[in-house]
């Protein structure tokens, strides 16, 4: 047969007590809205409960699939991928000095304490660099939903440094395999 790529959709969920685990791992033609909602409606049916928070990086299908799916439950955009769709817009050379403003905004443990850095990462540039300004201001709001969880969560949620985990191992042992037969 043809070989094809395919999408791998995983969802880890982490306990109260602080347990990762892996939920789901699910192959798919793309990351379309329906096969994210699939793969939620699944965690729903085998028991998944009481979900508060879901982390991602920005994309549309997942965002829709858990309002549907998971209503209640909040959404984090992964502070990591946002900043550097920030720093897309920064000429590499100026990219190191501006991500040492930007960093700080996503490590404030209070939300008034990073919209008051993000409002002066603004003024700064502003004029320099508006279209990184302007994404900033645009997707602050969603980078910013740890917050208004405890701060003993705020380093495991704010990210999918977790999930980048998850994947290396996943690539690691499947590179061993090469051409999956089905």
């Amino acid at each position: 047969g043809a070989v094809r790529d395919v999408a791998l959709l995983v969802a880890v969920g982490v306990s109260d007590e602080g347990h990762r685990e892996v939920l789901a791992v699910e192959a798919a033609a793309g990351e379309r809205s329906e096969s994210w909602r699939g793969v939620l409606q699944g965690l729903v049916e085998r028991g998944l409960r009481g979900v508060k928070l879901v982390i991602s990086d920005d994309h549309e299908a997942i965002k829709h699939a858990v309002q549907v799916e998971l209503s209640g439950a909040a959404w984090q955009r992964c502070t990591v991928h946002f900043q550097r769709n920030i720093l897309a817009h920064v000429p590499q050379a100026e990219t190191r000095e501006v991500a040492t403003d930007l960093k700080p905004i996503f490590q404030a443990a209070r939300r008034q304490t990073a919209e008051q850095l993000a409002a002066s990462f603004a003024e700064r540039y502003g004029e320099v660099y508006p279209k990184a300004v302007a994404t900033l201001t645009r997707g602050l709001d969603e980078a910013l939903t740890y917050t208004a969880f405890p701060s003993s969560h705020h380093r495991l949620i704010r990210t999918t440094n977790g999930l980048e985990r998850v994947f290396r191992e996943v690539k690691r042992r499947t590179r061993v395999v090469g051409v999956f037969p089905s």
